[in-house]
């Protein structure tokens, strides 16, 4: 049976929010709810926070989690993984970020499943837009993928562009486009709206974890960023221009990275509400 790790990378100096790993929800750090939500899944041997910042350590530790320190120059999440991941000789690496609270274990269950298939270097999971702003988020990287659910492409911008729905207004050298639908109420049905046509209408939000074939991970770490990468400041472009196969699963669950002291707040209303 093929061995699985989660290793969770976490930093102190976030921009916009210094210090949230040991910012406090109902008392708790938010690194912790995700040590614990990754920890509850069936297919992982071992959850490993990777952080270059001790009180991020001492504090993890104090709660029993294994720790690993790193270097504090790593340009991304990804390599802070990739350095712990070259001590621990396992098939499959799942890179959990650290500032999702609302990991669940199925999420990493069903990440690891997608590696049975060989053909698969990276794992991954979508869910179905259900608020109209955040198909025009930057912030929200969307995902397009082919028949067999391999990723075509990742964006910040709206893909797929639904010519017949969208219009596109310039207005000047700017130019923005409306979207001409209405939703559902939250959770309801599989269409956009009342009409027909738009039944078929759909755009795929990518929840940012990852399950990785540790010798593609440790390739990957190696390489430097690549054109696509670099533009839309997207990592997993790096795989897809390298040619690596990433596999996309649907997933009914959503989760909240946090970003700004405004998202920890909507954090902990819904852990509060259940």
């Amino acid at each position: 049976m093929r061995s699985a790790i989660v290793i969770i990378p976490s930093r102190f100096n976030s921009t916009r929010f210094p210090g949230k790993p040991l910012a406090r929800i109902h008392g708790k750090p938010l690194i912790q709810y995700v040590y614990e939500g990754a920890s509850m899944a069936r297919t992982i041997g071992r959850v490993i926070v990777a952080t270059d910042d001790e009180r991020i350590f001492n504090e993890a530790r104090g709660f029993g989690a294994e720790v690993a320190m790193t270097n504090p120059y790593h340009a991304s999440g990804t390599d802070r993984v990739a350095e712990v991941a070259e001590k621990f000789p396992c098939d499959i690496i799942v890179n959990v970020q650290g500032d999702e609270p609302m990991i669940r274990p199925e999420m990493i269950d069903d990440v690891v499943g997608l590696l049975s298939d060989e053909r698969v270097s990276i794992g991954t999971l979508a869910k179905k837009i259900d608020r109209i702003g955040d198909i025009a988020d930057p912030n929200i990287v969307k995902v397009v993928w082919d028949g067999n659910d391999f990723a075509m492409y990742f964006s910040r911008s709206p893909i797929p562009y639904h010519r017949d729905e969208w219009k596109h207004k310039g207005n000047g050298q700017r130019a923005r486009f409306t979207l001409s639908l209405t939703l559902p109420p939250r959770g309801g049905g599989q269409g956009w709206g009342g009409d027909p046509e738009l039944q078929t209408f759909y755009c795929y939000k990518h929840i940012g974890i990852y399950s990785y074939r540790r010798d593609v991970l440790l390739r990957l770490s190696g390489i430097k960023p690549t054109r696509l990468e670099m533009t839309e400041k997207l990592e997993q472009l790096r795989a897809l221009e390298m040619g690596y196969k990433i596999k996309v699963r649907e997933t009914p669950f959503d989760t909240i990275g946090v970003d700004t002291p405004e998202d920890l707040k909507r954090v902990e209303r819904l852990i509060e509400h259940g």
